[in-house]
């Protein structure tokens, strides 16, 4: 590992578990070390627990490229939001990452389902078609594991999560009292904002064992005004600077969101798809 403090801070991946048996399973991974990190990079694998003072060193860093403590993902606030029973319960977040997606999706049989990847910059983002990208600062970036056992619906999984998202982000601006920022869905997985694309669903899957493993993995311009705009930039329109969105408030907010749309699913199949497509499809202009 390289010994700077900036490459220390920024090469590495904190796991945390809402419960006491998920951080059980942290500790598993960590102390045999069970996961398949990207690439050659060399990650420090650390619990949640043991970051504070390490935390403290990265901030006294004044390396103009490093990732300021503050900015990162507040781990504690996101785990105080989060009320699912499976989703999102077991997180692994890293500051700086090749992909979230290839995190879930090599490591699917060592992360117990529902486990969520975090990043607060990401440097080969994955979209449709194999497109790779730069993701900046500021937006959210997260995939997360699910497994089914019905091919026929596997498929339509990517509108239950792009349905989470917009119904997330609808839920946030009614606890805080704010307009309704009108994230709309351009079929079959883009998010538009004022005819601006803010973000994107992608999923894959692999089958074992007689069952889907799907990698789900989103990206949203929360606080990113760059390449086009963001949550943040058209709240600041509406209301000024009187509260700003938080990755942390949108990522668990999706989780109580998607376990609820998912269980629907589940039961209900296809029956749920009308409900999506009355909210969202041909609302973005192709």
């Amino acid at each position: 590992m390289d010994n700077s403090n900036s490459r220390s801070c920024s090469s590495r991946l904190v796991l945390c578990g809402k419960s006491e048996a998920e951080n059980e399973i942290a500790r598993w991974l960590k102390s045999n070390n069970a996961l398949k990190l990207p690439e050659a990079t060399q990650f420090s694998i650390l619990l949640h627990s043991e970051i504070v003072v390490d935390t403290q060193q990265c901030n006294n860093n004044n390396n103009e490229e490093e990732e300021e403590g503050d900015d990162w993902f507040n781990v504690q606030s996101y785990m105080n939001s989060l009320s699912t029973n499976q989703f999102g319960r077991f997180l692994v977040w890293s500051p700086r990452l090749t992909s979230t997606h290839d995190v879930v999706s090599t490591n699917f049989l060592e992360l117990p389902v529902g486990a969520v990847c975090v990043a607060d910059v990401q440097y080969k983002g994955r979209g449709r078609s194999n497109n790779v990208w730069e993701s900046p600062k500021g937006c959210a970036l997260f995939s997360f594991t699910v497994q089914m056992e019905d091919g026929r619906v596997v498929p339509l999984l990517q509108y239950v999560v792009s349905l989470a998202v917009t119904e997330a982000i609808k839920d946030i601006c009614d606890k805080n009292g704010l307009p309704y920022i009108d994230v709309r869905i351009k079929w079959p997985n883009d998010l538009y904002l004022n005819g601006l694309k803010v973000g994107g669903v992608l999923c894959t899957s692999t089958y074992k064992s007689k069952k889907f493993n799907i990698s789900a993995g989103i990206g949203l311009n929360v606080d990113n005004e760059k390449p086009t705009t963001c949550l943040n930039a058209v709240l600041k329109e509406l209301c000024g600077d009187a509260h700003q969105i938080r990755r942390e408030e949108i990522i668990s907010a999706f989780f109580n969101k998607f376990e609820n749309f998912y269980n629907l699913f589940i039961n209900q199949g296809e029956l749920v798809l009308p409900y999506c497509k009355v909210i969202s499809i041909n609302k973005v202009p192709s």
